[in-house]
């Protein structure tokens, strides 16, 4: 815990966090941190399920059925957040299959020569892939 003069408290997690804070580094700019994946929309951040799991320290006198509708009701919100976890994480993998396919063709199209068959080769001009006056300089050198 680091107690400023104005005596606002900061508690840090471990070493790690407060000598970063030490260095005044800002923990946005920090991959590693909450606050960085946050701010870079990597985690869910605005969500109703997140706000109902807030932490309410005013005691509640027992009632069976209240009890158990809070437990149903504690189900159907890991259920929903679960979801809505999956929904997040494929809208932000969406758009990498085509990036893998567009960095292969350039792979290809830089390393033309490196291709044996000939079939390939040809096979690869019909589809545009790599143009013919490259071709003409592989078979040059």
């Amino acid at each position: 815990m680091f107690v400023r003069n104005d005596a606002k408290q900061f508690r840090f997690c471990r070493s790690k966090c407060h000598k970063n804070f030490k260095l005044k580094r800002n923990p946005r700019k920090v991959k590693w941190t909450k606050a960085f994946r946050m701010a870079a929309g990597k985690e869910m951040t605005v969500d109703a399920s997140l706000d109902i799991e807030k932490r309410r320290n005013i005691p509640v006198r027992y009632d069976r059925e209240v009890m158990a509708t809070t437990i149903k009701a504690m189900k159907r919100i890991q259920e929903i957040k679960a979801k809505r976890e999956r929904v997040f994480m494929k809208k932000r993998l969406q758009g990498k299959k085509a990036q893998e396919k567009s960095e292969a063709l350039k792979l290809v199209r830089k390393n033309v020569e490196l291709i044996k068959t000939p079939a390939l080769k040809q096979k690869l001009l019909e589809k545009k892939i790599i143009s013919v006056q490259k071709m003409d300089d592989v078979e040059m050198a």
